[in-house]
């Protein structure tokens, strides 16, 4: 069974998705951030594949990008330094993007080599539904991968249900309209939002991901969903903190207490 959905199938709630940018802060930094999450606790990991113009993220995602890419992380070295990683933690990893790098690398050579490194699912938030579903949706079930797609406060319930359909390992809730970072809270409106699309019943399991940040606005969107992704609050740690073991464990007191 992929990593993913033995996860979700354990029905354990209060999920801890972490996301972060591969190649930063330094170009090596890759595997021990994820060995450090692994050991902190965190159920599943995001690795960002940086791009120059990462548009759904806010300045601090940006920023470390722009860092790993001076650092001169590419696709194809990303692969090498996962290489052995299925040797060192057995939790869900996802790769995050976007559609022009993929396009670039090819993206059946991506699931290929996402395949060989132990590599669960995707998440690429610029592709349109429609051209997931003629293009990717195949070559994502040939290798029997996962496909993650996300839904807006923004999004009728049609076109909810839709992605739910076409999704696969869980849908990306999507806390606002806006680009990543951090919130101190999330309002009476976007609780509202979780409370109705928790209440849609979807197929897929519900993360909720932008703004979580600290432990109240964890509690708020996991009461809705099987957790959240902290992408933003961890990288900010990374960057201030004197390991990745450190941030990890800053992050997950932060998140959890």
């Amino acid at each position: 069974m992929n990593r993913i959905d033995q996860l979700f199938a354990s029905n354990n709630k209060n999920l801890l998705s972490v996301y972060f940018t591969a190649g930063f802060p330094h170009l090596n930094d890759t595997v021990e951030v994820i060995r450090a999450l692994d050991a902190a606790g965190v159920d599943m990991v995001e690795i960002g594949m940086p791009f120059s113009d990462p548009m759904a993220d806010g300045p601090v995602i940006q920023h470390s990008s722009q860092v790993a890419l001076e650092n001169g992380i590419s696709q194809r070295l990303l692969f090498e330094q996962l290489a052995g990683i299925r040797r060192l933690t057995d939790m869900p990893l996802v790769l995050m993007g976007y559609i022009n790098p993929v396009l670039q690398f090819g993206f059946e050579h991506l699931c290929q080599k996402a395949v060989e490194v132990g590599i669960d699912g995707f998440i690429i938030p610029d592709v349109p539904l429609d051209i997931y579903q003629k293009e990717f949706a195949p070559i994502v079930h040939k290798y029997d991968l996962r496909f993650v797609l996300l839904v807006t406060p923004e999004t009728p319930e049609a076109r909810v249900r839709e992605i739910d359909a076409a999704s696969s390992g869980f849908v990306y809730l999507v806390s606002s309209a806006s680009t990543t970072g951090e919130q101190k809270d999330f309002n009476a409106q976007k609780q509202a939002y979780f409370q109705r699309i928790e209440a849609m019943n979807l197929r897929n399991p519900l993360m909720v991901g932008f703004g979580v940040s600290n432990k109240e606005t964890f509690e708020v969107a996991a009461a809705h969903t099987r957790g959240c992704i902290v992408g933003s609050a961890f990288v900010k740690l990374l960057e201030q903190s004197p390991t990745p073991q450190a941030a990890a464990e800053a992050l997950v007191k932060q998140i959890r207490g």
